[in-house]
């Protein structure tokens, strides 16, 4: 499956210190993902999927990839882009992208 749009929206806010964006990603150009999670961790940037509260309180995926390779694909997709747009213009507060295949 082939990701043809990223478009972030970066979060500027400093009680979010860990969360940096809001991703939605567009496979095919004809299905689309809304409400991933750009997040500094422990152990380095990642995505996380979208997700819902449960009733006891754990997070369940609301989508996510069933391969590793996918959620690979999308990862380094969502956060190459999120460092492209950082270092152009650190201070923009949201940003549409498109992914160009090679």
């Amino acid at each position: 499956m082939r990701i043809t749009d990223v478009r972030l929206r970066t979060v500027k806010n400093d009680n979010e210190l860990k969360l940096k964006a809001y991703a939605d990603v567009t496979f095919e150009e004809c299905f689309v993902i809304h409400g991933l999670k750009v997040i500094d961790g422990q152990k380095g940037m990642f995505v996380a999927m979208p997700s819902r509260k449960m009733p006891d309180g754990e997070y369940k995926d609301i989508a996510h990839p069933i391969t590793p390779e996918l959620r690979k694909d999308i990862t380094d997709s969502v956060i190459a882009k999120y460092k492209e747009v950082m270092l152009e213009e650190p201070t923009i507060a949201s940003a549409e992208i498109e992914i160009v295949e090679n």
